[in-house]
């Protein structure tokens, strides 16, 4: 979905939220994926700030099932989830900044490091980190995990080059790579 950095190419854009157009399009998510929302074993989110939203808007059915079952599942918040680029609008805001934001009530934040949100590092450690999501992911019991990232991340999760187009056969493919 759009975020205020994609408008004008700004990307020092603190955290960029997404966009009157973006919430427009992680509602036709919602609309598009009604089968996955009613079949989903958990839902996994980046936590930077446009893909809070997304998850929020988009998965709302899929997020309200999984919590209202008798062992609620919550929402996911996994750090190793955030964009890999060290741009401001790819650099998510602290936990303590996420947990003031009213739109974000309910989603619990604990799992987020203190540094979460350094971009310390090179291509190596981004790797290292897809690679751990990779088995995070495999590891989990749930057979159906929906997750919300962002491209470049997903590229290297996926050891692919997929665009946009492509993302709806990213959890199948996922489940086909090795470590």
């Amino acid at each position: 979905a759009e975020a205020e950095h994609n408008v004008d190419e700004d990307y020092f854009i603190p955290d960029a939220p997404l966009t009157p157009l973006g919430r427009r399009q992680a509602e036709e998510l919602y609309s598009q994926t009604t089968e996955l929302q009613q079949s989903a074993d958990l839902l996994v989110t980046s936590p930077l700030k446009r893909t809070l939203q997304t998850t929020i808007i988009g998965y709302r059915g899929l997020r309200a099932r999984l919590e209202s079952q008798n062992s609620p599942k919550p929402i996911v918040v996994l750090s190793r989830l955030q964009e890999v680029n060290d741009f401001p609008c790819d650099t998510g805001s602290s936990r303590y900044e996420l947990e003031q934001i009213d739109e974000f009530a309910g989603i619990d934040f604990e799992s987020l490091e203190d540094d979460w949100n350094s971009k310390q590092g090179d291509t190596g450690a981004v790797k290292a980190r897809a690679r751990w999501v990779r088995r995070w992911l495999r590891d989990r019991p749930e057979q159906n995990i929906v997750v919300v990232a962002h491209g470049d991340i997903l590229r290297q999760i996926t050891k692919s080059s997929f665009h946009k187009a492509c993302v709806p056969q990213f959890s199948s493919y996922l489940m086909n790579l090795s470590p």
